[in-house]
Formats: structure tokens, C-alpha cells, sequence
């Protein structure tokens, strides 16, 4: 049906197009090609808003823009990359993100009316066919993928506002139906075993430790690894910049399928925050991302600290963090900590895990991604220590300390996972306790909130104990009482 060669944009505007004439024919029981005109606008507002997000068209994208929808717009819509210039058809085109348009409101509208899934398979295939258009030029900009995720926030706020589940949560059921599940993040899935550590007081001798067998988890796509993400309690900045680094990787991903020339993009990011700020859970889910981009082959993440990388003996380092390295290879490994491998001096055998490790990423920068983790200061004297780190280490997330509202949503968030519920005055004196905590940099954030539920639910358990036959909602409630004191220690 589309035989003619009508560039890089092509494919994704016939794919977009055509589902959404399916999709409309649906509702209004008319047939697809009626629809035609309207989804060919549609998709050209789409590709116009990419391509002016960040105010420099080339003539690669005029043509690609010309070929694409030109050539199946009525009329045609022809001229050299001058004349569209000059015609504006591209100007001030890039705010058409900002609000949902008519068509996909109509969507979103019948899927909250039928618990249907059409809206999802919009926003799937828009998002890739705006990705397809920054693809034309080597270079994606900041402002491009600012654009990519403007988009993408305004679809998921008019899901939200519809009481439709965001794709990636599953079908949205019908109005009339009970909805209490509907956006619930997906299931975490388990961390792969790690390799077992010695302690370098211990170690006599060293030998390669064979590389764990991995259970991985089920490959996901982009869209539910990024809801996951999305359903996180807090990290606004830290969402943003996986999701950006996400579009980025996808948009160089479609380049290196069309045969174009791809930038090098590196894996590697250092993540810096207090502990507690959802580093390794990022971390996992970021790992899984880079599986689904096809950065690496499995998608896994290994956790380590100096103690696991480090011997006490000459020539046992690079071995012992030889071992780590491999277990992580087609995944990605987190150091926490990383700093403490370059805090002993020159003679120390962390500077030995250090080369060792720059070694490895080069040899090995198509199947892995590593994150090294610690606080802001010592991780930027880390990765100054050596040009090779410098070099390779040039993104940085990081991880804001949880304010206290997002603390006591983490609390009663864990209490509807174990069936408990927070009474308003146990959520009164927990915000008090956190009031009293000093916030320096060894508070907990979240693992100090999971500390105070674990103690909450201990401390209920020693009430009901006084009670012959306690009700199930006795068992599910916490009270204040079952709270620790304001100011003790946890």
C-alpha cells in the first residue's frame, strides 16, 4: 500500500497514521480511510512540533518533512527547504505539545468510557514517530529531548485527569467497573544474586570467582520501565533525567537502524545522594532500560562496594574485581560508595581495582553500564583522580534528599503493601518524628521511614497481644502509640 520511498520518516507516519484510522473507524463504525485526512493532520502537527523543539531546522529534516508528509498530504505539500522556511510552516509549531489534542482527547475519552486501550497504542507510536523526526539530524539537542518529555508529560496528565491507567499499567477498565487497581506500579522484580565477597583480613589467595547464574527478569518494554519509574514516591529531577537519557539512547538506536552515522553515547553515570534516596532502585530499573534500548544484552544489576573489589594482597585487586566486572557484564553494576577505592593513597590497592576497572570499560563498553554512587564532593575527587574515569563518567544524577511529605507517603505507601493503615494521629506524630530528626548527611530518607514502619508494626504486635480476640481492623491499624518516641534513635 506504501511502496513509494518516502524517507526516514516514512514507516512511522504510515504506522501512526494507519492505527489511528483503525482505531477511530472503531468508534464511529465508519471505515478506516474516511479518517485518513485527519490522522495525516495529526501526524503532521506531530512531526512539525519535533522538528522546530529546538529552532534549527537543516535541510535534512525540510526534505524528510517534505517526503514524509508532503507527499501524502492533500494538497501535496512541496517546495525546498528555503521556501518552507519562508512559508513557515514550521514556525512556532513546537507548542503544539503542550496541551492534548482533539483527536487524543477523543481517545482517551472512549477509553475511559470502555476500559479500552487505544490511546495507549497513540501514545506509544507518537512518541516513537517524534523520536523518528529528531533522528534525521546526527545531533539531538537538550531542547529536543526537553520536547520528547513535555509531550509525554502532557499525555500522562490527560490520562490521569480521565481515570485512565497510564500505558504500561495494563487495560483501563470500564467506568462501571471496580477501578482500585488501575495505575499501580508493576511488581519489582527481584535483584540477581551477587557474588559472594571475602573479607580482605581473610583473603590468602584470591581466585577467579565463577560468574553467578543469573535469573533475569522477563524483558519489559520501554513504556512499562518507565511507568515503574514514573510511580515512584518523589525524584521528580532524577525521572526526568532518566527519561531524557532513555529518549536519547532510542533516538540514536533508530539512527543506527536507518544505516546513519550514531554518536557514542556513554553508559556510565555517577549518582550522588544521601543513602536512602532510591539509588539502587533507579539503578535496576535504568539496568532494564538499557536491556530494552539494546545497550546491553541482559539487563541485570549487580551491587558492590570496595570491600567486594578490593584484596589485602599484591596482584589479588585486579583478579577479585575482574570477577565482579564479569558477573556484571551484559548488565550493570553499581558501586556504592566508589570513592573509598581512591582514599588510601598511592600504595593503596584501590587504585589497582580503579585501573582495572577503566580497563574493563573500554574492553567492554557495548555490553555494559556502570554507576558509581556516593556523596556529591568525595564522587567528584573520585572521578577526578583519573582521566580515564573523567572521560567516561560525564553524567551525573542526583539523588535530593525526601522531603517529609514524601517520607509519610513512602510510610502509608508501605502500609497498603502489608495491609496497615496509618491512624491521623500516628501520621500526625510521624511527621513530628521526622520533624526531629537531624538532617545531615547519614539520615536514612526512605530506609529511615522503612525502620519506623518495621518498629510500628513490632510495637502493634506487643499492644494486641493484651487482647483476647483482636478485629481485623484492630490488626490492620497503627496508632500513634505503636510509633517510636519523638527523638529516639533508629
Amino acid at each position: 500500500m506504501h511502496s513509494v520511498d518516502r524517507g526516514p520518516l516514512g514507516d512511522d507516519i504510515d504506522r501512526f497514521v494507519d492505527t489511528v484510522c483503525s482505531d477511530l473507524a472503531g468508534l464511529s463504525h465508519k471505515p478506516p480511510e474516511s479518517h485518513r485526512p485527519d490522522a495525516i493532520i495529526e501526524a503532521a502537527c506531530v512531526v512539525a512540533a519535533a522538528l522546530d523543539a529546538d529552532d534549527r531546522l537543516s535541510d535534512d529534516e525540510s526534505w524528510a518533512y517534505v517526503r514524509g508528509i508532503g507527499m501524502i498530504s492533500e494538497p501535496a505539500i512541496v517546495g525546498t527547504p528555503a521556501e518552507l522556511r519562508a512559508g513557515g510552516v514550521f514556525t512556532d509549531k513546537a507548542g503544539w505539545v503542550q496541551s492534548p489534542s482533539v483527536l487524543f482527547d477523543l481517545l482517551v475519552r472512549a477509553d475511559a468510557r470502555d476500559g479500552t486501550d487505544r490511546s495507549h497504542r497513540y501514545h506509544d507510536l507518537v512518541l516513537r514517530l517524534c523520536r523518528s523526526a529528531m533522528a534525521v539530524d546526527l545531533v539531538t539537542t537538550t531542547a529536543e529531548l526537553d520536547h520528547i518529555e513535555t509531550f509525554r508529560h502532557t499525555m500522562l496528565t490527560a490520562f490521569d485527569a480521565s481515570g485512565v491507567a497510564r500505558p504500561g499499567h495494563g487495560r483501563t477498565p470500564p467506568i462501571a467497573s471496580d477501578r482500585a487497581g488501575a495505575g499501580s506500579p508493576a511488581p519489582k522484580q527481584p535483584a540477581p544474586k551477587q557474588p559472594a565477597s571475602t573479607s580482605a583480613a581473610t583473603d590468602k589467595a584470591v581466585a577467579p570467582a565463577a560468574t553467578p547464574e543469573l535469573t533475569l527478569a522477563p524483558a519489559r518494554t520501554i513504556t512499562e520501565l518507565l511507568a515503574e519509574l514514573d510511580a515512584l514516591i518523589g525524584l521528580g529531577s532524577v525521572k526526568d533525567e532518566v527519561a531524557r537519557l532513555t529518549s536519547l539512547l532510542q533516538i540514536q538506536a533508530l539512527r543506527a537502524e536507518r544505516g546513519l552515522p550514531t554518536i557514542e553515547i556513554s553508559h556510565h553515570l555517577v549518582f550522588t545522594g544521601n543513602p536512602g534516596t532510591g539509588k539502587t532502585t533507579v539503578g535496576r530499573l535504568l539496568s532494564q532500560i538499557y536491556r530494552a534500548v539494546g545497550v546491553v544484552s541482559k539487563g541485570h544489576l549487580i551491587e558492590t562496594d570496595r570491600s567486594m573489589l578490593v584484596a589485602g594482597f599484591v596482584g589479588q585487586t585486579a583478579t577479585k574485581t575482574m570477577a565482579v566486572l564479569l558477573s556484571s557484564l551484559g548488565g550493570m553494576l553499581l558501586i556504592d560508595e566508589a570513592y573509598s577505592l581512591a582514599r588510601g593513597g598511592a600504595d593503596d590497592f584501590g587504585r589497582e581495582a580503579i585501573d582495572t576497572l577503566v580497563k574493563f570499560m573500554e574492553d567492554n563498553r557495548d555490553d555494559i553500564g556502570i554507576v558509581a554512587a556516593g556523596y556529591p564532593a568525595e564522587m567528584q575527587d573520585f572521578i577526578d583522580i583519573n582521566p580515564g574515569l573523567k572521560s567516561r563518567f560525564t553524567r551525573t544524577i542526583n539523588f535530593a534528599d525526601y522531603t517529609d511529605v514524601e517520607l509519610v507517603t513512602i510510610f502509608t505507601s508501605l502500609g497498603e503493601k502489608n495491609n496497615y493503615s496509618p491512624t491521623d494521629d500516628a501520621v500526625a506524630k510521624l511527621h513530628a518524628l521526622l520533624a526531629a530528626q537531624q538532617r545531615d548527611r547519614g539520615f536514612g530518607n526512605a530506609r529511615f521511614i522503612r525502620n519506623v514502619f518495621e518498629e510500628a508494626v513490632g510495637r502493634q504486635a506487643q499492644r494486641l497481644t493484651a487482647l483476647e480476640d483482636p478485629t481485623d481492623e484492630q490488626l490492620c491499624t497503627l496508632i500513634a502509640d505503636d510509633l517510636p518516641p519523638v527523638g529516639a534513635l533508629l
